[in-house]
């Protein structure tokens, strides 16, 4: 186990910094810099900006700087809001942006798996079929498409929830439906193919024979093993979610990491998205190892290191 989660912080590592080095060249490739607005600067002006943000110094000694900035995790201050630490944006954004994302993911699995687990129950029943339905709807449905639904139909048109920001519970619950709805549908189709082949199984019919009730065979004994499919999932449905939260952001006014996110790539503010690009990738890689260490604990059988097989 301790090769393994060393091997895994390396990769992290160099996970994070191949993501920021691709960050770099690609933000140099877009034609334009920070300057070009309808706002003129004067000459002696600009060229003082550009030599405090290193842009007057070539490309390599700016790769180089932004490195450091990575390890010091000072990214500098932001181009259009020059009194503003990249950092303090973060630490002021990031927790609106984090608790969304969470809360997102608890509902999307909590809802996923109680629909998955109650159409492998009722398979080929009415139950099985309104469920799957309901999780094709949610699947085709982009999540900015159903945002702007319900904010039309039960903030404007019913007046039931607030439109906008995010300050109370019911500020809340819009914002996470709409980036929750998604993942959930993805979750109880996954369940549900997972619960009908583990229901499927011999131990699951040798424990049902025994006398042992039907719901602690589901629970004790079926779920853990169908879980393992939406577990392997589960990376990939965190980095749509946590990455979706800027969009939902956007649409909901929610004042998150979306908003200057999407702000500094409308204004070409270099250090805020260099800043937040590698913000969320460590954020990302990080819980994509939380996710394969939670993956071993469910399964035994799955090997850590050499010294486990």
């Amino acid at each position: 186990m301790r090769e393994y989660v060393i091997k895994r912080c390396l990769l992290m590592v160099l996970t994070i910094l191949a993501i920021a080095s691709i960050t770099f060249v690609l933000m140099h490739l877009v034609p334009g810099s920070p300057f070009d607005s309808d706002r003129s600067l004067n000459s002696a002006v600009e060229q003082n900006l550009k030599k405090f943000y290193h842009l007057d110094e070539p490309l390599y000694v700016q790769y180089f700087a932004y490195l450091k900035s990575i390890f010091t995790l000072d990214f500098g201050p932001s181009i259009n809001q020059p009194d503003t630490a990249v950092l303090e944006l973060i630490t002021r954004a990031f927790p609106v942006s984090f608790e969304l994302g969470i809360w997102s993911i608890i509902v999307a699995m909590l809802s996923g798996l109680t629909l998955g687990v109650i159409a492998a129950i009722h398979h080929q029943g009415w139950i099985d079929n309104l469920s799957m339905g309901f999780a094709v709807l949610g699947i085709s449905i982009p999540n900015f498409v159903l945002a702007t639904w319900l904010i039309q139909e039960f903030a404007v048109n019913l007046g039931w929830f607030p439109v906008a920001t995010w300050k109370t519970t019911m500020h809340m619950i819009l914002p996470i439906i709409a980036l929750a709805t998604a993942p959930m549908a993805i979750i109880a189709r996954l369940t549900r193919a997972s619960m009908l082949e583990t229901l499927s199984q011999d131990y699951i019919r040798t424990a049902t024979a025994k006398g042992i009730s039907k719901t602690q065979v589901i629970v004790r004994h079926a779920l853990r093993n169908a879980l393992l499919p939406v577990v392997t999932l589960l990376g990939t449905l965190l980095a749509s979610i946590l990455t979706g939260t800027f969009v939902i952001e956007k649409i909901f006014a929610i004042p998150g990491m979306g908003k200057y996110f999407i702000d500094s790539i409308a204004n070409r503010d270099y250090s805020v998205i260099m800043g937040v690009t590698v913000f969320y990738s460590s954020v990302l890689v990080i819980m994509l190892f939380l996710v394969d260490i939670a993956y071993g604990f469910l399964d035994p059988r799955i090997c850590l290191s050499k010294k486990d097989s």
